[in-house]
């Protein structure tokens, strides 16, 4: 029983019978527990996603080979090696070098062909759409030839591939379709004074435009628009009578920005 009192009036008498207030504690109680309940599912929420991106960042999509735990004077471990033509496939050698990047080891591909093929060296069981790639890559004295990265792998005759030319000083982008290859791009280049140069490509998406950017030695060379080809594996490529080392490969994948339905007409 509660009663109130004013000054000037006389009390009034409040009865709230025992149910009431069973049925107040009762609802409250359970506003409570639905609030802990889903602060607990938030949590845990949130928990999951951070253990997903660790997992990812330790043994998922974000990879870095450096070859240095590869066996001398072998083909890498986890890379299998193709060819666009029916020519023979090119030598994948991993190899000390007193200058590499990431000491002790590089791996050189090494390609004799007579016509216009690409070799590639690809990461076993990595699918990327929306790829970071980066690379160091070093043409031997006295060597000739093109190299670097390829991304969008169906398979060894449809792909993109962003090649440099470091004695004729220009980057060109090419995509291959069905074996034909189509340059998409090509610029020249102005390589620094050092051994090693470096190579990144990006893959990304803008709601429904995929564009691709090239990167030598940290200079912006090429931006193209393409969506022939999405997800698939990545890797190295020598393109023709080459020879090229490369060390440090990373591979990172970029979120996409590409809306999950068309954007609504106003």
């Amino acid at each position: 029983m509660l009663s109130v009192c004013e000054p000037t009036r006389p009390c009034v008498v409040m009865k709230r019978t025992p149910r009431t207030v069973c049925v107040s504690l009762v609802t409250g109680l359970s506003l409570m527990l639905g609030s802990i309940s889903a602060y607990a599912i938030q949590n845990e929420t949130r928990e999951e996603k951070a253990a997903n991106l660790r997992k990812q960042a330790v043994g998922g999509l974000f990879q870095k080979w450096t070859f240095d735990q590869d066996l001398p004077n072998a083909q890498p471990t986890s890379f299998v090696k193709e060819i666009s033509t029916d020519e023979p496939l090119a030598e994948w050698v991993v190899q000390a070098h007193a200058t590499a990047p990431s000491p002790p080891q590089v791996v050189t591909g090494s390609s004799t062909c007579t016509q216009n093929c690409y070799q590639l060296l690809l990461a076993e069981g990595m699918q990327y759409e929306y790829p970071d790639l980066s690379v160091r890559f070093h043409m031997p004295e006295g060597a000739v030839g093109s190299g670097g990265v390829v991304l969008g792998v169906r398979d060894a005759r449809n792909f993109y591939t962003a090649i440099v030319d470091p004695l004729a000083r220009q980057a060109r982008f090419v995509r291959l379709s069905d074996g034909l290859a189509t340059v998409l791009g090509q610029a020249p280049v102005t390589l620094k004074p050092v051994e090693w140069h470096s190579l990144r490509v990006q893959r990304n998406t803008i709601i429904s435009k995929d564009f691709i950017e090239v990167f030598v030695d940290g200079v912006l060379v090429l931006s193209i628009e393409d969506q022939a080809l999405g997800l698939g594996q990545v890797g190295l490529v020598v393109a023709g009578t080459s020879t090229m080392g490369f060390d440090s490969f990373h591979a990172v994948p970029l979120f996409s920005h590409r809306p999950f339905s068309a954007p609504p007409a106003y």
